[in-house]
């Protein structure tokens, strides 16, 4: 619907601009010139084809895949309203993911800049960027963890005690859990109730606006999103002021940066305090980044096993064994969740197969060369390194299309998996994103089986990847 919208639009743009003679020259900035690649359409490039192949079974791969056979592992493109240069490889990923000598910057899509905030960690550099990271690290830590397990385990409980017998869509329940986890962790929502509905309903817009074309029109993803963010600001607004007048006190993350950053207090100089604007961007940040790239993972995990019974049964022998050496009445322990080896590695070998989040997206700071790469990087350019092929990399990963977790048995090359990034941007929610999956599938396999409804290998057209059809399965206890 959106895509039908926007083209009409352009469509009586392009009419419009003839009526009045203008003429619109369509070309990439000069110093781009001797890179292959194409632009497309004047304004909106190659969006719809980019947009397009998002929801094929092979997701942005197949855009990636079609440029890389027509002019290599390095090409030119023009997509969500900005020039941009895609490109593979290990060496690509050493320089723009460690940011060597201040070469990148992080660049989101003018969709995220706009939806997250002017001073979100994702949009931070420098100094501003390891002091923000410090601060969203704190609740993610292994130690900031611990306090929040019963919480997790008790809602990956109270989740799949709804499953026995059922028709269930996959990514839908992993979605709740995983905001209810993150919401509870942020700002102590409660599982169910009106606030967490309309919490969960702003969310849901969010998240959809990442991938959409920036045009904020009213009916459009974006214009949306950006709606349900000021409705989300607002929510977290009336929260700030009741905990500021005593009315409420709660042991979150959101209490922890009022005690430290509220202005006029006693815990250090104003001038190195958040001002609530900052707290809301990073709040927002958090919960984005807390929420999505693991109900993605969780689901694709899911799917994954469905299909491969040798791999499940191995994972489950696992979690018995778990089981086995536990006292009766005893439930899952923390240091139970943080030795399950074979885990580990289904997660690992998911988050490649998956390639959940499949492109990186980088400002040049600088001129630099890499490695292996004939082009030579400007200064200013919007430079977006191609996870997928680096993941299916048959010199890495042999016959990478079969899931097989056991590529893990040894560490990898470096820089040659990428499933929750590298160096000083490397996901802050890595752990909390373990910590769920594990709990969530130890009480799953232990507990059932499940066989799909439906096989369909299409994606959703959003910027992390999952299945379109949400993964229906029928549940029965073992």
């Amino acid at each position: 619907m959106e895509l039908s919208i926007l083209l009409i639009m352009f469509l009586l743009f392009i009419f419009v601009c003839s009526a009045f003679g203008l003429v619109y020259i369509w070309s990439s900035p000069k110093e781009m010139e001797g890179i292959p690649g194409s632009l497309g359409w004047p304004i909106i490039g190659e969006s719809l084809s980019f947009l397009s192949d998002f929801s094929s079974p092979s997701g942005i791969f197949s855009f990636m895949n079609k440029r890389q056979q027509r002019y290599g592992k390095v090409f030119k493109t023009f997509v969500l309203g900005r020039f941009t240069v895609f490109m593979t490889g290990r060496e690509a990923s050493k320089i723009l993911l460690t940011g060597k000598d201040g070469m990148v910057s992080l660049n989101l899509f003018y969709t995220g800049q706009q939806v997250l905030g002017p001073t979100s960690l994702l949009q931070a550099n420098g100094e501003a960027h390891k002091r923000l990271r410090r601060l969203i690290a704190e609740p993610l830590s292994i130690d900031g963890l611990k306090k929040y397990f019963h919480f997790i385990n008790s809602q990956a409980i109270e989740t799949l005690d709804q499953w026995s017998g059922r028709r269930v869509l996959v990514l839908d329940e992993a979605s709740s859990f995983t905001l209810k986890v993150i919401g509870n962790m942020i700002m102590s929502l409660e599982p169910s109730g009106e606030e967490q509905e309309m919490f969960r309903a702003n969310f849901k817009l969010i998240s959809s606006s990442f991938a959409s074309l920036p045009f904020k029109i009213p009916g459009t993803a974006f214009y949306c999103g950006i709606k349900a963010r000021d409705r989300m600001y607002a929510m977290i607004d009336s929260i700030i002021a009741r905990r500021r007048n005593g009315e409420v006190i709660q042991q979150d993350f959101l209490e922890s940066l009022i005690m430290k950053h509220s202005r006029g207090t006693d815990t250090g100089d104003d001038e190195n305090k958040l001002t609530d604007q900052q707290m809301k961007d990073n709040i927002l940040t958090l919960l984005v980044a807390g929420h999505d790239t693991t109900t993605a993972a969780l689901t694709w995990l899911i799917k994954f096993l469905g299909e491969n019974p040798a791999v499940l049964e191995q994972l489950r022998d696992e979690h018995r064994r778990i089981q086995a050496n536990r006292r009766d009445g005893t439930d899952l322990t923390w240091l139970e969740v943080n030795n399950m080896p074979y885990t580990a590695k289904v997660i690992s070998e998911t988050l490649r197969m998956a390639t959940i989040l499949p492109w990186f997206s980088r400002k040049a700071a600088q001129d630099f060369e890499i490695d292996g790469i004939s082009y030579n990087i400007k200064k200013g350019w919007s430079v977006n390194l191609d996870v997928v092929s680096i993941h299916h990399d048959p010199g890495t990963f042999p016959d990478p299309q079969n899931f097989d977790p056991s590529r893990f048995d040894a560490p990898v090359k470096p820089f040659s998996f990428l499933g929750f990034g590298s160096g000083p941007r490397m996901c802050p929610g890595m752990n909390l994103a373990k910590l769920e999956i594990s709990i969530f599938i130890h009480h799953l396999v232990c507990r059932y089986k499940w066989r799909p409804l439906k096989r369909d290998d299409s994606v959703q057209p959003t910027l992390v990847r999952m299945p379109k059809n949400k993964y229906p399965i029928m549940v029965e206890p073992l």
